[in-house]
């Protein structure tokens, strides 16, 4: 699937993480959103609706289990694919994140291949785009 055009969120409160995953999905095509943590994410969201989106487990003030349910909880946003994104690679991690309505978890630190496999598996077109 080609994802360029896509619109794609990444939130996580490393600049490091958030900086790798706007290098490899613009040379994929895709419009990249970032955000440092939940709150600012939500704001952003509900201006620019993304087609896919990452989150950070571990953030401070509102960490990714609990934006995650907030996007969730939001009727427009509800097809919305979320993937987490944590460092640990725990079922107990995995198993929550599935409860808040998460699509996906991925593994940090990822790679161009899985971040860009991820979008593509999940990205939604309409008939239109």
């Amino acid at each position: 699937m080609d994802i360029a055009g896509l619109k794609v969120m990444v939130i996580d409160d490393s600049n490091t993480i958030r900086r790798s995953a706007e290098i490899f999905l613009g040379q994929a095509g895709c419009e990249v959103l970032l955000a440092e943590d939940g709150f600012d994410a939500l704001a952003k969201i509900t201006d620019h609706k993304p087609d896919v989106i990452f989150v950070d487990i571990m953030m401070p003030r509102l960490d990714g289990y609990q934006t995650c349910a907030l996007i969730k909880k939001n009727a427009r946003l509800t097809s919305t694919p979320v993937i987490m994104l944590s460092s640990r690679d725990g079922l107990f991690d995995r198993a929550r994140g599935r409860m808040v309505g998460s699509d996906e978890y991925l593994t940090k630190p990822f790679t161009k291949d899985s971040l860009l496999k991820a979008v593509s598996t999940h990205a939604r077109r309409d008939a239109t785009g």
